[in-house]
């Protein structure tokens, strides 16, 4: 069988190299496409794939040819994706809500502010419309061409459900091409945090229970194409054993050997939330400060996140005891041999909200966070976050004052050596695992792969009656976009910040200009008044 696994850049597939090297091993041909670039090391992974495994092949997607209709595609598709957060269930969501804010055209937020755009008929009706028009925009040719040139018999994507995502386009021609198409699932946060679902694949690979209900009522998935794996990215570390002791682990990475240590995994957080960084700080500074000795002297190891290690360039944590920043992405052995020891070893684990937290689950570590008003937007206000709180009993151990959080940590210190918590264990065998701690999920990730290859695929996905009449609209949209007062009415706030901003620079360099040659206009006036001597 050929497989297209398509995704946004290389190191999305991080989160399935069990699956894909086991399907190559049991003859499937398995060619993995990216359409972004990828800046934390995923093309060098998917490289060692290849490298080290036949069947496996790879290729970033080329340029494709510009389509007449792209701009205004993505400007439909991202003011669908904000009705989404207009709905009660994001009533407490303000920083998602607050991104997809941003990104919308002004039109459909001013649509949806107006009286007449309150009522949930009207935001309905919109959502229709607007679903209507993204139906019959015309498909780039370049997509057809290139899943036609692979001629696979199924296609896998992810992430998929990013706002604006381009891996809409594939999903679509792909159904459209009568080719079977499997929507996997890329994270916690997947469903819940990012657009909705429009085109419905053959199957949608989710990881629990808690998942597959985000996808029938989020995303008005049929529960039949739901199908529970448990979460494969995670069979690793059930597996993955210590190569260094405690002592020595403690040591490689900078700490003291004779003590334990707390560890801090960063997050990526919200675009826009304040950095991170500045608050580990307080955090160790409180630490610091306890009246405990065995707080005031614990060790400190600190994950920077990937994606923000700048944050930590100038960070000055002098004075505040044992403490290391450490860590890089876990995309080798070598890496996630140094991550596993440093989640295993801990005393205890710290964070905001990270997908770290599920994996300090499964190695049997207390998790442990602060819930502040300052973070608010990337803790209890997103869908995702409950799911710590709540399944399996919760994993967090939670407190909502410093007192408290450092009351738990204190606590976590005084426990038995490498003794597993209770809280891990439940929410492991409940979100990560649903089918017991035993059973892998990759082999039920295949198996599911497999069946629905095997199936006939869905009939092709075809353009409505009346989609010469669609198109002749979206025609006419287009030319009311090349005209200025439309093209500022259709950029989103970011997009209609920039270009003010870009205004008023050009009207600061103009004035400049003018003053300057008036100032030289006045100045030869002046010199020619002058007597001559």
């Amino acid at each position: 069988m050929d497989i297209l696994f398509l995704t946004r850049h290389f190191g999305c597939l991080r989160n399935f190299e069990r699956p894909i090297f086991r399907l190559a091993r049991a003859g499937h041909r398995v060619h993995l496409a990216a359409h972004q670039d990828d800046v934390l090391g995923g093309l060098a992974m998917v490289e060692r794939w290849v490298g080290g495994q036949s069947g496996i092949t790879f290729e970033r997607v080329p340029g494709l040819p510009p389509s007449p209709f792209d701009d205004l595609a993505t400007r439909l598709r991202l003011a669908v994706d904000y009705l989404r957060y207009v709905e009660p269930a994001y009533s407490r969501a303000f920083g998602l809500v607050q991104r997809a804010h941003k990104r919308t055209p002004r039109w459909i937020l001013s649509a949806t502010q107006a009286w007449w755009g309150r009522t949930w008929v009207a935001r309905r009706a919109m959502r229709a419309l607007l679903l209507a028009l993204e139906r019959v925009v015309p498909r780039n040719p370049g997509v057809d061409a290139f899943i036609t040139a692979r001629s696979p018999d199924l296609v896998l994507i992810t992430p998929l459900l990013a706002l604006g995502s381009a891996e809409m386009d594939y999903l679509d021609a792909a159904r459209a091409l009568g080719r079977p198409t499997i929507f996997c699932v890329w994270s916690w946060d997947n469903l819940s945090s990012k657009a909705r679902l429009r085109t419905l694949p053959e199957a949608v690979m989710v990881w629990n229970e808690t998942q597959k209900r985000e996808a029938v009522t989020l995303h008005a998935v049929p529960a039949r194409r739901v199908v529970v794996t448990g979460a494969q990215s995670f069979d690793q570390w059930f597996e993955w054993t210590a190569r260094r002791s405690q002592a020595e682990f403690r040591r490689h990475v900078g700490l003291p050997g004779d003590r334990p240590f707390l560890l801090w995994v960063c997050s990526a957080l919200l675009h826009g939330s304040a950095p991170e960084a500045p608050f580990v700080r307080q955090w160790l500074a409180r630490l610091r400060a306890s009246d405990d000795p065995a707080l005031r002297e614990v060790g400190v190891l600190i994950r920077p996140h990937p994606a923000r290690l700048q944050e930590w360039a100038d960070m000055d944590l002098d004075g505040l005891g044992p403490v290391s920043v450490w860590g890089t992405n876990p995309t080798d052995d070598a890496a996630r041999a140094d991550y596993f020891e440093s989640l295993a070893y801990a005393a205890a684990v710290a964070g905001l909200n990270t997908s770290a937290f599920l994996e300090a689950a499964i190695v049997g570590r207390p998790v442990h966070t602060v819930l502040l008003p300052e973070h608010f937007d990337n803790q209890e206000g997103t869908l995702h976050f409950e799911y710590l709180m709540n399944v399996g009993g919760g994993l967090l151990h939670v407190a909502r004052s410093w007192d408290k959080h450092l009351d738990d940590l204190r606590h976590a210190l005084t426990r038995p050596e490498g003794a597993p918590d209770e809280r891990s264990q439940r929410f492991v065998e409940a979100f990560i695992r649903p089918y017991g701690r035993a059973v892998n999920a990759t082999d039920r990730f295949v198996e599911a792969v497999e069946h629905v290859a095997a199936e006939p695929a869905g009939a092709p996905l075809t353009a409505p009656f009346w989609a010469p009449m669609g198109r002749a609209a979206l025609g006419g949209l287009r030319e009311l976009m090349k005209r200025q007062c439309f093209m500022d009415w259709w950029r989103s706030p970011r997009e209609y910040e920039k270009k003010v901003a870009i205004r008023r620079k050009r009207a600061a360099k103009d004035r400049a200009r003018e003053l300057a040659q008036l100032a030289q206009v006045r100045e030869s006036r002046a010199g020619g008044s002058r007597p001559k001597a």
